[in-house]
């Protein structure tokens, strides 16, 4: 689990497809993201968790982690490049203070930037994004913007046709993260509230009935 604070921020430094398999290898230049982090162990890279392949020891400094097809779907990282810059975090510990919002790792689905206005020292950002997702994304809700934990402050209208929200981003978000160098177009990484999907659920599937008691069984 994630809180959507980053920490760090790392660099591509190559995305190997292999389209035959459906999957590629991600190789980021993570610095001192990855100490005490060990093989199996969970690095959230622009939102998504991934699983490091490597012990730190082995290669300091690099992650690599792979990436299956429906990882490359779902989320924006098979566009990156070498050189691109990426957000990332470590997971979350049980002493750790949860000052982002209950963040998985585990993206709904990617945005598209509509709209960078700034504002002298805070910049606001128009997200367009799919009418399954918007669902889920109230005006003062939280969302992870390319694992970034971010308080919405705008909506689109719940009829309108094509879907968006706004965030404002700070000074201080805006320097730690790659959150200040999106454009209009750029395609970013949403993760929803998942409480808000996990009560939907429940909603949709009845409860089964209990199990009876050794009183009630004949």
């Amino acid at each position: 689990m994630f809180t959507g604070i980053v920490t760090h921020l790392g660099t591509v430094v190559a995305l190997e497809h292999d389209a035959a398999a459906d999957t590629a290898l991600l190789t980021l230049d993570a610095g001192g993201a990855l100490d005490g982090l060990p093989a199996g162990g969970s690095l959230a890279v622009d939102g998504v968790c991934l699983t490091a392949l490597d012990e730190p020891t082995e290669r300091p400094g690099v992650f690599r982690a792979d990436l299956m097809g429906q990882t490359l779907r779902m989320t924006s990282l098979g566009d990156r490049a070498p050189g691109d810059r990426v957000n990332l975090e470590r997971c979350l510990r049980p002493t750790d203070h949860l000052d982002g919002h209950v963040v998985q790792g585990h993206v709904d689905g990617t945005g598209e930037v509509l709209a960078v206005t700034p504002h002298g020292a805070w910049t606001t950002l128009r997200i367009g994004l799919p009418a399954r997702l918007a669902r889920y994304v109230p005006a003062q809700g939280a969302i992870a913007l390319q694992g970034v934990s971010l308080t919405v402050t705008a909506v689109s209208d719940p009829g309108a046709a094509a879907h968006w929200f706004e965030v404002g981003i700070i000074p201080a978000t805006l320097e730690a993260t790659t959150l200040g160098a999106l454009r209009p177009g750029d395609r970013v990484n949403l993760e929803t509230d998942v409480l808000a999907r996990y009560a939907e659920r429940l909603a949709l599937i009845p409860s089964a009935p209990a199990a009876p008691t050794e009183e009630a069984r004949p």
